[in-house]
């Protein structure tokens, strides 16, 4: 895996989780850190003033010391929505968000942060909404497209370096689509791997990788409306984190993981979820 990380702050406490779980990330996969702060609103009256970032800032530098993090750290004015897309482009990175805390009033107008960072950031994208460590159990959505083969691959990474129990999950949605392969996955969903369509291959395929790099993997399929079984399957299963196709990659991939699917999992649970655009060799 080459890229390496570009955690972002706006100093808001919240961000403290993409720092930690970034700091951890970085270390267990031998990767640099660019540690980004976003001046949002800066009074140039106040240019001798404490920056509100400098507490991050030694906080941040003091971990990366002790994990033996190779960091380097930069500021930037303006609306963190806007700054960090266009910092993320002029690298090879995976970035590390957490909430920005941003006002109720301005959710509601505007929308969440992370949804419009998922449609400017092409990279993968790794939402802390809380730092769950040791990471243990990591719960991989596959589409059955091959879209999703980006974020699979970082799991499959993280769980090599951590020894993590990797959950394949598929999602069979409502099909009111009269033809054979709808009805072949309709009819087995509980038995998926067995069948030869397009997703028992993947999963076959994502099972066999993940148990000759010596992985404990296992298969589950649920039947119903894709976020609202996502969301109890994490519940069920309390996982470290999710990863998942971008709903970026193609239009195709859109029927499952479109963007409101993607946001509203980020939205609705409290581990890190992992989103990563597919990207054709």
């Amino acid at each position: 895996m080459k890229p390496d990380l570009l955690i972002a702050t706006n100093g808001f406490s919240g961000t403290w989780h993409s720092i930690e779980y970034g700091a951890w990330l970085a270390s267990v996969l031998d990767k640099r850190v660019m540690l980004l702060g976003v001046t949002e609103h800066p009074n140039p009256a106040a240019i001798d003033d404490h920056h509100p970032l400098e507490d991050v800032f030694a906080r941040a530098v003091e971990l990366f010391q002790q994990k033996g993090v190779n960091y380097s750290l930069e500021v930037q004015n303006g609306d963190a929505e806007q700054v960090i897309p266009r910092r993320a482009k002029l690298g090879d990175y995976i970035v590390v968000l957490s909430p920005l805390g941003r006002p109720q009033i301005r959710r509601m107008l505007a929308g969440r942060s992370i949804r419009h960072l998922m449609e400017e950031i092409e990279q993968p994208i790794l939402y802390v909404p809380q730092s769950r460590l040791p990471l243990k159990k990591i719960l991989v959505c596959l589409g059955g497209l091959g879209y999703e083969v980006t974020a699979e691959h970082i799991a499959m990474q993280l769980a090599m370096k951590s020894r993590a129990e990797i959950t394949l999950l598929h999602i069979v949605p409502p099909i009111d689509l009269d033809y054979p392969t709808a009805k072949t996955v309709g009819a087995n969903w509980q038995h998926l791997t067995d069948t030869d369509t397009p997703i028992g291959r993947s999963l076959r395929q994502a099972l066999e990788i993940a148990r000759d790099d010596g992985l404990t993997a296992n298969v589950t399929a649920r039947q119903g409306n894709v976020v609202e079984e996502i969301l109890a399957e994490e519940r069920d299963g309390n996982y470290d984190l999710i990863c998942m196709g971008s709903p970026y990659s193609s239009n195709a991939l859109r029927q499952l993981y479109t963007t409101n699917v993607t946001a509203e999992i980020a939205e609705g649970v409290s581990c890190p979820v992992l989103t990563a655009r597919f990207k054709r060799e």
